[in-house]
């Protein structure tokens, strides 16, 4: 199965805040998710944008994939939880 494929069953839209909250609603949603299940969080650039991966990896999880939203500075992160 490729794992950047599957459905995110989980949303969350960071655009409007600024670190650390980026990280600390991130790490609220991933708390809420069962195991294997995938989010899709767009993060705005800059700060939260190297910081959120980085620290989503740290806590053990997978970064599904990285990509920018076309027409926008946001990305598109998609991780499962460990």
């Amino acid at each position: 199965m490729n794992l950047v494929t599957e459905t995110p069953v989980h949303f969350l839209d960071i655009t409007s805040d600024v670190c650390p909250i980026t990280f600390v609603k991130t790490k609220l949603l991933v708390e809420r998710m069962q195991s294997g299940e995938v989010a899709e969080i767009r993060i705005p650039p800059g700060e939260p944008l190297e910081n959120v991966p980085r620290s989503v990896r740290e806590e053990g999880h997978t970064v599904l994939s990285l990509e920018p939203v076309p027409d926008s500075s946001a990305h598109i992160l998609r991780i499962r939880k460990s």
